[in-house]
């Protein structure tokens, strides 16, 4: 018996154990399998990768080498710490060792990893042969007065999407030489361009390949990928161009022992169970006092804030020495903050981490031994990113899969088949997304006018509909058969921000009790009044601190320091208007609808929620202004003919549908690549735009990103599925884990369990 599966057998015998586990599954170890290349590599290369004891490569990264040597465009989707790097470190240095003018771009979705695979270059290119290999990263931390030097001297370049969007396109003379040798295109962490960003980023390239074929150069794209389904349709789309999937993994891995973790119920009825929180940070303590380097991951910043918070309380009770040894990671904080934290886990100077999916990505944080993700993360290839974050090598290792009463994360732990069998979901993009494209269209015309050639890179028929749409307006005018930019802005690309929709980030300035001000973090403008309203707790590090002011128009958030014993969520309200009908089917009694809708979103209140238990202490209501967007949704009517029906039988119709649309929308995520905060939904008995009961799911994105589209193609099987958990949830008139959602802006009133059950029985059956 191995060290963890005594531990684990500590754990379940434990007097705090009540029956949590609700599935153990083992995945066994698997040996490494390696290749020879089709052709040696340069001699330094080869050096370089012993001196890393690299002796003989895996049979992905051969494959990978080989196809981008002979020019091939590439992804490579295996498992986190299967040595993808390799796979573009190599042709890249080979390449640069016949061709010192050979030069290269590598983006990467955050600074912290450009400045990872920044330390990983400095240790290859110490190798006698390579030290006159110049990299740099290039992004907004670079001091501006390096920032010529870099672009004119390096070799490889190490920045993102957004750099490249505004700082390296909009200058692309200054870039003539470095374009006119570029050989390679670098995309680590591919399946992270997805949604908005994806769509933004889709259109990025495509103007830059578009500048590239002015300077005279075709690069190859490498990319990287984590495990997704549909990793070379998604790449395809991405970049705009047929790439070859590597995907068979030869990487070694050891055993993994995977729990399953129901927090225990409350009350006999199941209608409530202990908070996900308590149990991560109860295991997380746990761990750490038994000498395990834990990360836990969180499905947002309050949940991280949280659990550091109630583990350090357990610490300092049980092992005091090991509290200053836990720290949380999210995004917001500022990057030397997060430099310190990244530094001190590789360092191993901490033992446990609480983090949202910051630190899913493959940041180097060396060799942890378990990994604790609290909720179900929105899709399967994102739980087995982060599982695969411990345990590398042929290391043993622990996950563990903490159940939040909801839906989704119910129905895993009464269907792990879900987890082990199903395949990983589908990574969806639009770059078609009038919203995105419209912008990218000024942008690449203010680069270089449009052409014929950019028809179909842009989109086809897509691209003539903006395209006429600019004209219309005056931004864009013909000549010669060309489009030049003629609008205001000198510069449009700033005003593009492509990580959302919302503009600038607010700052949260904390004043101190001495009369400082000093800046916390940033939030993003669409979180605002969701997370920092007036009255508001924000965490930060585990501390508490009240929202008192949030200045709009200098896009400033004041707190103060104040140790409260709560924490508060937003209340909610939706509306929303159908706008255009794309396509509609028949499902046995229903009439199915995909098309655009605007969506009215306004937070009308908050609730204070007493740390470490939950309860609710008190609900206050705000007066803040709606915002609203148009998007694409999916949405269904129902018969009216059954509300008799189902009065008859003393069930709430009105209640049956809003149960219905909760649980449906819990469980979607399950059939599309999506965050269940990426997706809202209404219903209701009587909608003025049909005059029929229909409920509606929609993305949550302006524009849409394909959410709604994959629900349309799926939603006889989602329909099932949502009965399917509806019947199997052991709460008699419905709990959180199946039809109450914390999103809700009724506040969970009217929701009818048994009207939902004969709802969906009465569709299916008509089918």
């Amino acid at each position: 018996m191995s060290a963890l599966d005594v531990l684990v057998q500590t754990i379940v015998t434990s007097r705090e154990y009540e029956g949590q586990v609700a599935h153990t599954r083992y995945l066994p170890a698997r040996e490494p399998r390696f290749r020879s290349l089709s052709r040696p590599i340069k001699r330094p290369v080869a050096q370089a990768l012993r001196a890393l004891g690299v002796r003989r490569l895996y049979t992905h990264q051969a494959h990978a080498i080989d196809a981008a040597r002979e020019g091939r465009h590439v992804v490579v989707a295996t498992g986190t710490a299967s040595g993808k790097t390799l796979c573009y470190n190599v042709p890249v240095l080979d390449t640069w060792l016949r061709d010192t003018n050979s030069r290269a771009l590598y983006l990467f979705p955050t600074k912290a990893l450009a400045q990872d695979q920044l330390r990983t270059l400095e240790t290859l290119c110490a190798t006698e042969g390579l030290e006159s290999v110049r990299f740099a990263t290039y992004d907004g931390d670079t001091p501006k007065a390096d920032r010529g030097r870099i672009r004119r001297r390096a070799h490889i370049i190490l920045t993102n999407p957004d750099m490249l969007h505004v700082g390296i396109l909009p200058n692309h003379a200054a870039w003539a030489h470095f374009l006119a040798n570029l050989r390679y295109v670098v995309i680590d962490e591919a399946h992270y361009y997805r949604g908005v960003l994806g769509s933004h980023v889709a259109n990025i390239l495509r103007r830059l390949w578009r500048l590239c074929d002015f300077y005279g150069s075709r690069p190859v794209v490498i990319a990287a990928s984590a495990t997704i389904a549909n990793p070379g349709e998604h790449v395809e789309r991405l970049i705009g161009m047929p790439v070859e999937v590597v995907n068979e993994d030869g990487g070694p891995r050891g055993q993994r022992i995977f729990l399953l973790w129901n927090p225990p119920c409350l009350d006999r009825a199941c209608l409530s169970r202990r908070s996900a929180n308590t149990e991560a940070a109860n295991l997380l303590a746990m761990l750490m006092q038994n000498d395990l380097r834990t990360i836990v991951f969180t499905r947002s910043r309050r949940a991280a804030e949280l659990i550091l918070r109630y583990a350090r309380d357990r610490l300092e009770a049980h092992a005091p020495e090991l509290s200053d040894r836990v720290a949380a990671y999210r995004a917001g904080y500022l990057a030397e903050q997060r430099r310190q934290i990244e530094k001190a886990l590789f360092d191993e100077e901490l033992l446990g981490v609480t983090a949202t999916n910051a630190l899913e990505l493959g940041i180097d944080i060396g060799g942890l031994d378990a990994v604790l993700t609290v909720g179900f993360p929105g899709t399967i290839a994102s739980l087995w990113q982060q599982v695969g974050r411990a345990g590398r090598g042929a290391r043993e290792s622990l996950a563990v899969l903490i159940a939040q009463d909801n839906p989704l994360d119910q129905y895993l732990m009464h269907h792990p088949e879900a987890i082990f069998e199903r395949p990983v979901e589908q990574a969806l993009i639009d770059p078609e997304n009038e919203h995105i494209l419209r912008d990218h269209l000024l942008c690449a015309a203010y680069e270089r006018p449009l052409d014929e050639s950019d028809r179909e890179r842009f989109g086809g028929d897509a691209f003539d509909e903006m395209a006429r749409l600019l004209e219309g307006v005056g931004l864009l005018q013909e000549r010669h058969g060309r489009l030049f930019y003629t609008g205001r802005d000198e510069y449009p690309a700033q005003h593009v921000n492509i990580r959302s929709l919302g503009g600038d980030p607010y700052l949260l300035l904390l004043r101190t009790r001495r009369g400082e001000t000093i800046t916390l973090e940033t939030l993003e403008p669409a979180l605002v009044f969701e997370r920092a309203h007036p009255g508001a707790v924000y965490l930060h590090q585990g501390e508490s601190y009240l929202v008192e002011e949030v200045d709009m128009a200098r896009r400033r958030i004041w707190l103060r320091d104040d140790d409260v014993d709560y924490y508060t969520r937003p209340r909610l309200e939706t509306d929303f208007r159908l706008e255009r009908v794309w396509e509609q089917k028949q499902l046995g009694a229903v009439t199915v609808f995909l098309g655009e809708l605007t969506v009215v979103q306004q937070v009308v209140g908050y609730r204070r929620h007493r740390l470490f238990t939950e309860e609710v202490l008190s609900e206050h209501d705000l007066t803040l202004p709606p915002t609203e967007f148009r998007t694409v949704g999916v949405w269904w009517t129902v018969p009216l003919a059954w509300a008799p029906e189902m009065a008859r039988l003393g069930l709430d119709f009105a209640g049956g549908l809003h149960a219905a649309e909760h649980t449906a929308i819990g469980l979607l995520p399950l059939f599309a690549m999506c965050d269940r905060w990426d997706i809202g939904g209404v219903s209701t008995p009587m909608h003025p735009d049909t005059g029929t009961p229909l409920i509606c799911i929609y993305d949550g994105h302006p524009g849409g990103v394909g959410i709604a589209e994959r629900g349309y193609e799926q939603l006889e099987t989602l329909w099932h599925a949502t009965l399917d958990h509806l019947e199997t949830c052991p709460c008699q008139d419905g709990c959180p884990a199946c039809i109450q959602s914390p999103k809700c802006g009724n506040n969970n009133l009217t929701l009818d369990k048994h009207a939902a059950r004969w709802l969906l029985r009465r569709l299916l059956a008509s089918l």
